[in-house]
């Protein structure tokens, strides 16, 4: 890792019932990144994926969100704001976080902070994502805390949607952040 790109899909690891010469192939997009080699300003740029009218609606379905804005095109061209309809904010967010997921295996999802639906996106909108490594903290004796941003676009750079994503990594190496990790806890238990 290192400059501004994390290297994506690279990291063999070995799994339970591979053979041994299966194993030692790197897995596409499955990152045997621990805290250490995660480096604040690096950062990954999706592919592009528009999104169709029948996956739109499958998602309203599987959600049960059935707001005229997204499922009634008649209410959309006649009576929205925005003169058609809309994809559904959660749809931008789930695509766009999972453009940009490397599905690291040693880390773990924490939290969001900071969502913003910036933009409308409409059905048949192209969106990719940007994202970055923000900021990083010890958390406890096995477990860094990191912060990444997802800038999600549409068209030619366009945001449509920001949010921060909170994860743990694994330490690779616990023993260099145990006094800092003893005193996390300490100050947690004191409230």
């Amino acid at each position: 890792m290192g400059g501004d790109m994390a290297e994506i899909g690279v990291h063999p690891r070995s799994l339970p019932g591979l053979p041994e010469d299966h194993a030692e192939i790197p897995v596409w997009n499955s990152e045997d990144w621990y805290y250490e080699d995660f480096e604040i300003g690096d950062k990954i740029r999706s592919i592009r994926r528009t999104i169709s009218e029948g996956e739109s609606m499958l998602f309203n379905s599987l959600v049960m969100d059935h707001h005229p804005y997204v499922s009634d095109q008649e209410f959309a061209a006649q009576a929205g704001v925005f003169g058609k309809r809309l994809v559904a904010g959660a749809m931008v967010f789930s695509y766009g976080l999972g453009l940009a997921a490397t599905n690291c295996l040693n880390s773990f999802s924490y939290g969001y902070d900071r969502l913003r639906f910036i933009k409308p996106v409409f059905i048949g909108d192209t969106i990719y994502t940007i994202r970055e490594n923000l900021a990083k903290q010890v958390h406890s004796a096995e477990m860094g805390k990191l912060r990444v941003s997802y800038s999600v676009y549409k068209g030619e750079g366009e945001l449509v949607l920001y949010a921060e994503h909170l994860l743990t990594a694994l330490y690779r190496d616990p023993k260099p952040f145990e006094e800092e990790a003893r005193k996390v806890q300490e100050a947690r238990k004191r409230g």
